[in-house]
């Protein structure tokens, strides 16, 4: 045992106050037990675009009193169009309620979200739940517990969550031979205030023969979010020099998008009406066969970061913590059963998605309704969403 260490800590660290890592300490609080979230960021800022959480994300929210704050913050997406580059409209896809779910899909802000969770945990648990400016740097784990290591002090507690994204320390640790996978896509996200789009409730994802795609979607009445990509170099290892999250030109964006011209959308205008423009790489990690040992776990982006093109990653991470949550419930005297049972439960059905995703991307230029209709069919029958 860890010097130091109780044998009957039942306290819980979870690394990361993002959507994952928040969400994962209201389902544990709600549990009964004793969660604390260390956050690297000194303060948590709205920062993001926008976000989808699918019905299976949402009826977790649900559980916790959370969809009155959503259905006033986002958009209830009731249908997805399918599109060419002249926006004509190949297929439609409902969604939500309107798509026979139980719970409606939401689109909403990214930071807005965020921050509305970490008020309900500041609410729930209290100001100590979340610290800020402790930046998980590695762990020390026996069968008794964990010592979490920051930059400047240690944690200990019965069981660590590794909610802390794509580049997580704690699966570095766990898995040190690991490497993110690249696409060899980029993308481009931003938000602009145009006013209505369509129904109000539409999203639409058009492409092109070049390997192209515009994904859009309102998050309120006037903001449409945007993210557009496009296929530069070949799949791989990540070039040393990708950007994460570096300011763009917008002539950058709309020199790949040469042409497009939907009638209904103003393509140059929703690019250029955006406040900022960011640029990321599409990346994911292969699945794992497990993610944590004995009391260490991990959760989200951390567990299985997946292509966006789904709209399902936030939400995986969702559905996470609340399986996290009833595990260790059900195991409350033999944490790394709990864990060992929670990682049962997710890892076949996240690396579904992961795989799911991939697949989507392969189909790019499959721009016959019978063929779009096929992809989503089949998506939906691999990610039960």
């Amino acid at each position: 045992m860890l010097d130091g260490m109780s044998e009957n800590n039942t306290s819980i660290v979870i690394a990361g106050a993002g959507i994952g890592g928040l969400t994962a300490a209201l389902t544990l609080h709600a549990a009964g037990f004793d969660v604390t979230v260390l956050e690297s960021a000194h303060e948590v800022k709205p920062l993001g675009v926008g976000i989808n959480m699918l019905p299976h994300a949402v009826g977790v929210l649900t559980e916790l009193g959370l969809s009155a704050e959503l259905a006033r913050m986002g958009v209830a997406t009731t249908e997805i169009r399918f599109c060419d580059k002249h926006g004509t409209v190949l297929y439609t896809e409902p969604r939500g309620i309107a798509g026979g779910y139980p719970h409606p899909q939401f689109s909403v802000h990214r930071g807005r979200l965020q921050l509305m969770l970490l008020d309900t945990v500041l609410e729930r648990i209290g100001p100590q739940a979340v610290q800020t400016g402790r930046r998980v740097l590695g762990f020390e784990r026996d069968e008794a517990g964990v010592r979490v290591h920051t930059a400047d002090t240690e944690f200990e507690a019965a069981v660590l969550v590794g909610a802390d994204g794509v580049n997580s320390a704690i699966r570095a640790q766990l898995h040190p031979a690991d490497p993110l996978r690249w696409s060899g896509v980029r993308m481009w996200r931003g938000a602009a205030d145009i006013g209505p789009f369509l129904t109000g409730k539409t999203m639409i994802a058009a492409h092109d023969d070049t390997d192209h795609e515009l994904i859009a979607y309102p998050i309120s009445e006037r903001t449409l979010n945007w993210v557009a990509l496009a296929r530069t170099d070949d799949p791989g290892q990540l070039p040393a020099g990708a950007r994460w999250n570096d300011p763009v030109p917008v002539d950058e964006v709309l020199d790949y998008f040469p042409g497009w011209d939907f009638g209904w959308l103003d393509i140059d205008k929703m690019v250029r009406s955006s406040a900022h423009i960011v640029e990321y790489p599409m990346v994911d990690r292969d699945p794992l066969s497990h993610w944590g040992e004995g009391r260490v776990t991990l959760l989200g982006d951390a567990a299985h970061p997946m292509y966006p093109l789904g709209a399902n990653g936030g939400s995986q991470s969702v559905v996470d913590a609340r399986v996290l949550a009833q595990a260790l419930s059900e195991s409350p005297d033999d944490p790394a059963s709990g864990l060992a049972a929670y990682e049962t439960q997710r890892i076949e059905a996240t690396s579904h998605v992961v795989l799911a995703n991939r697949a989507m991307l392969r189909s790019w230029g499959e721009e016959s309704p019978d063929e779009l209709e096929k992809v989503a069919r089949s998506y939906r029958q691999r990610t039960k969403a």
